[in-house]
């Protein structure tokens, strides 16, 4: 479940827009404002804000909020102001260039996204950079990461529940066999991951799980070090306990020595939509500690602010 809270009664678009206009108004941006309104929007009223503000006003207001926020406060704005194919457009570019790289958010987007999601990302990224998110991801990866992770972006997974129990039989023996030899990058293992609804994914994995006697993802750990096997866990975490995953990045972005604003960002404004309640529940059970006091204690002023709102906070 979401957590994003939006009231009972909203203005509408074009009345947002006014008071937006308004916060940026005078010698100071009026921040309370603009996150009364937009944390409080879902996906289809930001994009009418945005179509509202641009034929009032004649001008984007994406740079508008560029122009008038600053810091991890301004990202998080921007990236929830976004629709979000258009957000993981952006996410995804980001991840293939050299110094903000990273095959964990090209995981996220290509597992934890439904079919038509990820069909989404792929025609927004097209008509934005004129060229193919597998076309990008190609060029900035090799060896294994490639071979793992361009069929994972280009997958078009079935979405129902029908679950083939011979199949998962099979393919759960297919995994362990490929696991046993350390043949981790075998075709057969890629193709299970990469075409299989995560209905047959489950089914398949636990199959694994009864017959072998522990998860694949403790199978997968032969090697702590070794950062394809790391994205291997990580590919089937998001695939089968999203939750799970986005737990993990959280607490590490938190806990560690210095927030890591960039994943903890991200993980909102992505997952705000989506399954932050299942999340929340995750991190509470893992820590002991409530999501939204964690996020409190490790950040301040108005980046917290619109945190804590996307999070469903009573504090916000």
């Amino acid at each position: 479940m979401a957590t994003l809270l939006v009231p009972a009664s909203v203005p509408s678009p074009a009345e947002d827009a006014e008071q937006l206009r308004k916060a940026f108004a005078g010698w100071g941006t009026n921040e309370a404002l603009i996150i009364q309104i937009l944390a409080h929007r879902n996906a289809a009223q930001r994009k009418s804000i945005r179509q509202s503000y641009a034929e009032m006003y004649g001008e984007d207001l994406l740079k508008e909020l560029d122009r008038e926020l600053s810091c991890d406060f301004e990202r998080i704005v921007l990236l929830w102001a976004l629709d979000p194919a258009e957000r993981d457009t952006y996410l995804a570019y980001e991840a293939t260039k050299r110094f903000t790289a990273s095959n964990w958010v090209l995981v996220e987007i290509a597992c934890t996204r439904s079919s038509h999601e990820l069909f989404m990302v792929r025609q927004a990224y097209h008509a934005r950079y004129k060229k193919s998110l597998e076309e990008d991801v190609a060029q900035h990866t090799t060896g294994d990461f490639r071979k793992l992770l361009v069929p994972l972006l280009s997958s078009f997974r079935y979405e129902g529940a029908e679950v083939n129990m011979t199949l998962a039989r099979s393919e759960a023996k297919i995994l362990h066999n490929n696991i046993s030899d350390k043949v981790y990058n075998h075709d057969e293992f890629i193709r299970i991951l990469t075409t299989r609804s995560k209905a047959q994914l489950n089914a398949t994995l636990n199959h694994y799980n009864d017959e072998f006697g522990h998860a694949i993802n403790k199978d997968l750990k032969a090697d702590p070090e070794d950062e394809y096997l790391a994205l291997l866990r990580a590919t089937i975490k998001c695939l089968t306990r999203p939750e799970k995953y986005f737990e993990k990045v959280l607490r590490k972005a938190i806990v560690r020595l210095g927030t890591d604003e960039w994943a903890l960002t991200r993980v909102v404004a992505t997952r705000a939509e989506v399954d932050m309640e299942q999340i929340k529940e995750e991190y509470h059970r893992r820590n002991s500690v409530p999501l939204d006091r964690a996020i409190a204690g490790d950040t301040s002023g108005d980046y917290k602010k619109m945190l804590l709102a996307l999070v469903g906070s009573e504090d916000a």
